[in-house]
């Protein structure tokens, strides 16, 4: 504990990123152009692009609750409405389960949330999955999920770029 702040010391986090790699910090994306190493010195909300889950990927429910709790760490503007997705996402997976492990990693995991420690949630909602897999079966229908409603008009959120195709010729003959 410091004297001055009563709390802990900031630890620093040391983060390594490929060139072209993006990492989201307090709502920004930050692309690099080359190899590099950065290291966070405060308390800073990061997520790595390897770590982001796109809207279309929200196939199960526990990763639709990923999305909605993702939301709240990298769109501190639409924390809100992400907070209530999350809500009614997790209701239905407690209404929809028995399963032990899943109940018990809810609870820890929206306990982390309401702490602010939502990059912790997101790491344990990951742990679920195989558990969820299990449950779910290889061929049970998902229900759609509302991404839309995460999203600010006019803005597509985080998203990966698709990757680079050539385009045709122009054609040269003409009809």
């Amino acid at each position: 504990m410091t004297r001055e702040t009563g709390r802990p010391p900031a630890r620093t986090m040391h983060l390594s990123l490929k060139a072209g790699e993006r990492v989201y910090i307090n709502g920004a994306v930050v692309r690099v152009d080359r190899k590099v190493a950065l290291e966070l010195m405060n308390d800073a909300t990061f997520l790595l692009e390897g770590h982001v889950l796109q809207a279309e990927e929200a196939t199960t429910p526990l990763r639709q609750l990923y999305f909605a709790a993702q939301t709240i760490l990298i769109a501190p503007a639409q924390a809100g409405p992400a907070r209530a997705l999350y809500a009614r996402i997790e209701e239905g997976i407690l209404a929809a389960t028995t399963e032990p492990a899943i109940r018990d990693g809810l609870a820890a995991a929206h306990a982390l949330v309401e702490a602010g420690r939502a990059f912790e949630a997101l790491k344990l909602i990951r742990s679920l999955y195989p558990a969820e897999a299990a449950v779910l079966g290889p061929s049970t229908p998902l229900p759609d999920m509302p991404p839309a409603a995460l999203v600010a008009p006019g803005r597509s959120g985080p998203r990966r770029r698709p990757p680079l195709r050539a385009r045709p010729a122009p054609s040269s003959d003409k009809a």
